[in-house]
């Protein structure tokens, strides 16, 4: 049993409070494979539970972070030994389980990924979910047909984390990429990405017709509502538009015309869940064909445990940028 400081999320009588604690490893949640954290990552649902701002935890008390990377102290597993690198995304990280914001992290078996030759555990935590989910996205459009010849790929929320890996990883991967943002003082910075072209969400005037004239082979959404319902119309025939955020709502209002004139497909992209054989199919095109080129440019912020509350402060009220990873380890 050892002692070690975690980043701890408590929801009771006395309402919300998170900050930093010390526990024992015998405290951890239930799995085959304790790990000693090197780094993790922060991602929006991560301030939303770190700040109480969203019911994220199914269960409290837990510690906070969906993403974590480490080396193996010990495994009950044998595909697992000693001193093994690993890493594990969602899977229930800081929703039903113990996730990685602590010096320890008790992980899943089957949801704990061999670190893939090609990738530090630095940068796994700068994709993280975020990449993760990125990279899924275009898995299933591929997997459903999408080749460069259809056309741009569109790129919602082009300034968020997922937004800007999605456009490192899709140029790398041969697509041209349209980044559309409604921070037009960071178009300099996604073109350097490998955006083909940047549209600022604030001009882009949708026509609300069924059907309009195509400019997109395809499309990432991170935002949802008003920008998915205007998207759909303007995709080329047996192009793929893949959901992954609802930053504009949750409900939109379109027809049925480009699904069954076009052949428009709306695919879904739940990180969260994804089967293993599936998430070993994204890390190995992460580390491997699409491992994004700016890595170190996207991580713009490191962070401590101690300073995750104003981390989450900050995004919450819309002034990150980038990707922050979490420095864990003391070295």
């Amino acid at each position: 049993m050892t002692s070690f400081r975690a980043f701890r999320i408590h929801h009771d009588a006395a309402g919300h409070r998170a900050g930093i604690e010390r526990m024992d490893t015998d405290a951890l949640s239930a799995g085959e494979v304790l790990i000693k954290v090197a780094w993790s990552s922060v991602n929006y649902k991560d301030a939303l539970a770190g700040s109480g701002k969203g019911r994220i935890l199914r269960q409290y008390p837990l510690n906070g972070g969906i993403d974590v990377a480490g080396h193996v102290v010990a495994s009950t597993d044998p595909k697992f030994k000693e001193g093994d690198a690993v890493l594990c995304t969602g899977s229930g990280l800081s929703e039903t389980r113990d996730g990685g914001y602590a010096e320890y992290a008790r992980l899943d078996a089957r949801w704990t990924i061999p670190l893939p030759q090609g990738l530090s555990l630095r940068e796994s935590m700068i994709l993280g979910t975020a990449g993760f989910t990125a990279a899924l996205g275009l898995l299933h459009m591929q997997d459903n047909g999408q080749t460069p010849a259809l056309g741009a790929i569109a790129v919602t929320g082009a300034s968020g984390g997922v937004g800007q890996l999605a456009i490192d990883i899709y140029s790398r991967a041969g697509y041209a990429v349209h980044a559309i943002s409604g921070k037009a003082d960071h178009f300099d910075f996604l073109r350097s990405l490998g955006a083909a072209e940047c549209i600022d969400r604030h001009a882009l005037a949708f026509s609300g017709k069924p059907m309009d004239s195509t400019r997109f082979g395809g499309a990432l959404d991170n935002v949802g509502g008003a920008m998915l319902a205007g998207l759909l119309p303007l995709i080329a025939p047996y192009g793929n538009v893949a959901i992954c955020g609802n930053a504009g709502g949750i409900a939109f209002d379109g027809t049925v015309m480009p699904f069954i004139i076009r052949g428009v497909n709306l695919l879904g992209v739940a990180s969260a869940g994804t089967a293993r054989a599936l998430r070993e199919r994204v890390w190995e095109k992460l580390s491997g064909d699409w491992k994004p080129r700016h890595l170190e440019r996207i991580a713009t912020r490191e962070a401590t445990l101690d300073e995750l509350p104003g981390v989450f402060g900050r995004m919450l009220a819309g002034d990150s940028f980038g990707r922050t990873v979490v420095r864990i380890a003391a070295n």
